[in-house]
């Protein structure tokens, strides 16, 4: 097959994480069961924190760090650490791709920018509205009456990145990297954490925008900032170009970039200067991995992309006895909305039923596994549901 066969790709659209989802084709099921892959690990990290009851407080740029001397429990997070990133980038590539499908169907440009609108207040709203019940049924209790989460951020940074749409890849790439820079420079010093004062109307941009960080007047807090979070959404736009002008070259691509971003993240983890917004807590080889997500390092960013684009690039080159693994994953990426709002409640159910008092990470595996089998079906359903929705559909909302 010569090279142009390999580039000539055909009209088609993705579906984008918590974005909206058009019909498949197996060209995208790398796109997909990656999307599937990050949701089994996010699905991880929230039974670790309702039924173990052992998730750490958070990787904040101030404050107390999180430290550990299990590794079990270390890998148990740092696994986790791949699904907001991946996120953020997949919402990006189905965005761009979205947007390429629906003009060539005749749709102008402010129909596209007013889905995007409507479809990031709805995850907002859904945020605040359904999502932070779940949250609510912490062990222990929750305490937050106004939480900016993942789903707030999604939310923004959709909305935000539909007003890029129409950039070529290069201005794309040139507007990442300076979000990816200029984001990290707006983080002031470890020294300075502490509760937001709001003493002006100002303060409260930081934790809407840009810092992590609490006001505990009006019991705000805010692990996502979006701000921090947009760079990935347009480098999924960038790549999103890249899979419409040739897939097999963009997933190699995928391949070196992801190469090139973890030896960027060895490079500055080992200055341990500009890059990792604190430095290492010490010297092994936990903390030379651990670093600040809450908001995204620099340091966090290039690990935990360059590791996704390379298994993006790796879904992409499986076949064969792998199929049906990728084929089991992307019955979760295409639901992942619905995966996110029940699966909440599904582990916060099973941790009130089985282990109100917590549980070791060993016990806690079976009832991760357990939520993955309950949750199988269900996203099967669903995901079947909404593709044979038109783009207009109410579903394609949901």
């Amino acid at each position: 097959m010569n090279q142009l066969s390999h580039c000539d790709i055909p009209d088609r659209s993705a579906s984008s994480t918590l974005a909206p989802v058009a019909p498949q084709t197996s060209r995208l099921l790398p796109v997909d069961a990656l999307r599937g892959l990050i949701i089994v690990f996010m699905a991880l990290d929230h039974a670790n924190h309702f039924i173990a009851q052992k998730h750490s407080s958070g990787e904040m740029w101030g404050g107390p760090f999180p430290a550990y001397t299990d590794p079990l429990a270390f890998l148990t997070r740092l696994i986790t650490h791949l699904s907001a990133p991946g996120f953020f980038f997949l919402m990006g590539v189905g965005m761009l791709l979205f947007a390429n499908a629906q003009r060539k169907q005749g749709w102008s440009e402010w129909a596209i920018v007013r889905f995007f609108l409507i479809r990031g207040g709805i995850l907002i709203a859904l945020k605040f509205v359904v999502v932070n019940r779940a949250w609510e049924l912490s062990p222990g209790g929750w305490g937050i009456s106004i939480y900016i989460g993942v789903l707030f951020a999604l939310g923004a940074t959709m909305i935000l990145g539909s007003l890029f749409l129409r950039l070529k890849t290069p201005y794309l790439l040139i507007l990442a990297a300076a979000l990816f820079v200029g984001t990290e420079l707006l983080v002031p010093a470890a020294s300075q954490w502490g509760p937001i004062k709001l003493t002006n109307p100002m303060d409260l941009l930081n934790p809407l925008l840009i810092m992590a960080g609490g006001i505990p007047k009006i019991g705000l807090w805010s692990n996502y900032p979006p701000l921090p979070w947009l760079e990935l959404v347009i480098l999924g736009f960038a790549f999103g170009h890249w899979l419409v002008e040739c897939e097999q070259r963009a997933y190699r691509r995928a391949l070196l970039l992801g190469a090139a971003f973890l030896l960027a993240f060895g490079v500055l983890r080992t200055l341990d200067g500009f890059g990792n917004i604190r430095p290492r807590m010490g010297n092994t080889w936990i903390d030379f991995l651990n670093v600040v997500k809450y908001p995204p390092s620099m340091t966090f960013t290039l690990l935990t992309m360059g590791v996704n684009l390379i298994l993006l690039s790796a879904c992409a080159r499986t076949g064969g006895r792998l199929q049906p693994v990728l084929n089991a994953l992307a019955v979760f990426g295409r639901a992942p909305l619905f995966f996110y709002v029940v699966h909440l409640f599904l582990y916060a159910g099973l941790g009130w039923l089985f282990t109100p008092r917590g549980t070791s990470l060993p016990t806690m595996y079976p009832f991760w596994l357990l939520g993955l089998l309950v949750m199988y079906p269900l996203c099967l359903w669903f995901g079947r549901l909404k593709q044979r929705q038109p783009a207009t559909s109410v579903l394609r909302f949901l």
